[in-house]
Formats: structure tokens, sequence, C-alpha cells
């Protein structure tokens, strides 16, 4: 709360590149909707990815350490003025800075009503900010369940407030071995998003114990931390900036392996869909899937976007990749 509140007051004033979003060029779409939003706004921002997921289209979505609500207030124009983006954050500071620009925004988008909140609260405790089970479609994160000491319990309370079919789309910072204790109890580290960073092998392995399917890899990128006192504490630690997306899938809805067309009706994603690492689907095209991913298909906002088959008796499934 204090890192975040009071010591950083602009993006310039991170000491690492670890919640620094990548130089790829963004969407149109996103280009355009980011134009929109206020440049305290985006100032504040201390974001390490994008976590726009598609077929936003009148999804309720809840942000996970929302921050100054840059990412809430982009999505705001992707779910459209039928949807809602609640954003909670646990420093209070960030949180008046988003809420100061609320009737800002929806004049700017022009919405009649507001289709954002925000509140001011911890992940890891959902329930005492008042959000009810199954109340989302869609729980975000960008950069933030690494600053949580209880990673369990952030996804413990995202499933909970998930709809069944919903998805946890999320950005973090991940590690290739789990940290020494002098790093974690380094402050500055915390603070710049690496002490608290996750082996990503314990990311698989708390989804599964809370319900989850298993991660989705969408994008990976490695950080350089470019500090030479910060290097040495650090070691040969390597980390990694990584986009994951979960499911709640219902168990009704599991069955085999299947085969799957996309019919191209995804604004800004009508030739392709580009799913994850693994899964790339191309509008007409059949598309072998194991049972995981068919059943996150077929459970999902993405069900009305494929014909999902089942596999015939001869036909082998996907082997997936790690």
């Amino acid at each position: 709360q204090d890192y975040y509140g009071t010591q950083l007051q602009k993006s310039e004033d991170l000491k690492t590149n670890a919640c620094v979003t990548s130089d790829k060029p963004l969407p149109k779409a996103v280009r355009n909707a980011l134009e929109r939003v206020h440049e305290e706004v985006v100032a504040r921002y201390y974001g390490c990815g994008l976590v726009i997921p598609e077929c936003l289209t009148s999804c309720w979505i809840l942000d996970l350490g929302s921050g100054s609500g840059r990412d809430c207030y982009l999505l705001s124009q992707m779910v459209g003025e039928r949807g809602h983006v609640t954003g909670i954050d646990m420093t209070e500071s960030q949180v008046e800075v988003a809420k100061k620009h609320i009737a800002y925004h929806m004049d700017k988008f022009g919405y009649q009503k507001p289709n954002v909140e925000f509140l001011q609260g911890y992940m890891e405790k959902l329930g005492d900010a008042g959000l009810a089970d199954e109340s989302y479609d869609i729980v975000i994160s960008n950069c933030v369940i690494n600053l949580a000491p209880d990673k369990r319990a952030v996804l413990r309370e995202a499933y909970r407030v998930l709809k069944p079919g919903g998805e946890m789309y999320f950005s973090d910072v991940y590690t290739n071995q789990r940290l020494s204790e002098s790093v974690q109890k380094h402050s500055l580290l915390w603070g710049e998003c690496l002490a608290g960073a996750l082996y990503w092998r314990d990311l698989y392995s708390i989804a599964e114990e809370v319900g989850f399917s298993p991660p989705c890899l969408v994008t990976a990128s490695p950080i350089t931390v470019s500090n030479k006192e910060l290097e040495d504490i650090i070691g040969d630690c390597c980390f990694v900036s990584a986009t994951f997306r979960l499911f709640k899938v219902p168990s009704s809805s599991r069955a085999g392996p299947g085969q799957v067309i996309y019919n191209g009706g995804i604004v800004g994603h009508e030739q392709k869909l580009v799913f994850d690492a693994n899964f790339t689907f191309k509008e007409g095209e059949v598309v072998d899937v194991d049972a995981e991913m068919a059943a996150i298909l077929r459970s999902s906002r993405f069900a009305e976007e494929f014909l999902i088959r089942a596999c015939g008796a001869n036909t082998a499934p996907p082997q997936g990749c790690c």
C-alpha cells in the first residue's frame, strides 16, 4: 500500500521492467480504446501485460488489483453499456484516482449510466467486499497476484465468484525456481513484483487444487532487472511475465476429445482466433482438440462461436504440449 500509494507516483518511478507492458503493437481496437482513457489513470498504471480477452460483449468482469482503473476503463468500452466492470484494489489512493474519473469516461464513451465501479478491499477476501458466488463471467488481474502472500486464497476466491464456464484471464510474474527467503523478504523486490513471484509449476498445482482446468499459456516474455544491486540479490533466478487463462469447467461439460470449427463470429478475430500457445482456430477449419479444450469451449462464452462434435472412433485425440 505504501509503495503503490506513496512511493510510486507514475510508471517511470519503477526500478525494474517487471511491471512494464511489452512494446508489442496493441490491436487497433485496444489502441483506440486506450486513447479515450484519462491521462492520470494511464500515468498511474503499473501492469505487466494486456488482459483484454476476446468475446466480451455484455460480460460482467472483475478486475483484481485494479489500481488506477486503466484496464477497467478499457474493458468498459469492450463489454458495452449492457456489460459491467468491477475493480477492487487494496490501496486507497489508487481507488480514489479510479473513482475520480468515472463521470469523465462515461461521458467520453457516450454511456447513459456508469458500467464501472471501484471497491477498496482485498482479492483474498472478496466476500468482505460483498461479491457474491457465481456473479462474474470473467476475472482478470494484471501483475498483482504476485503481491498477495496467499495465492491459493486469491484463486479460490476467483473460482467462487465466477459463473460455471467462466474464465480467469490474467497476466503475472513467474520464476523458474522457488525464491530464497532473503529475496522473499526484500521489500523493494516485493513492490517491484519479483519477490512474490510464483514458481511456475506451483501455478499448475494450485489451479488444480482449487478446481480450475489446467492453465492455458497465452503469451510469455522474459523480464530483465537491469539494476546491479537487485541483480546481486536475485542471483540466478529467471523471471518471466506470462498471461494464462483458467476456466471453471462444470463436470456436466466434460466428455472426450472432439473436433471444432470456428465460425469467425468474434469481432476483431474474424479470420482466426489465437486462443493460447497451443490452439489457433481459423474460420471454417476443422481442428482436433483434446477433452479439456473441448470441455472449455463447450461450457464457456465461446460455445456459440464453435461447432463442436465428438471425435469418431478412428480419430486419435491430439497431444497437448507443455
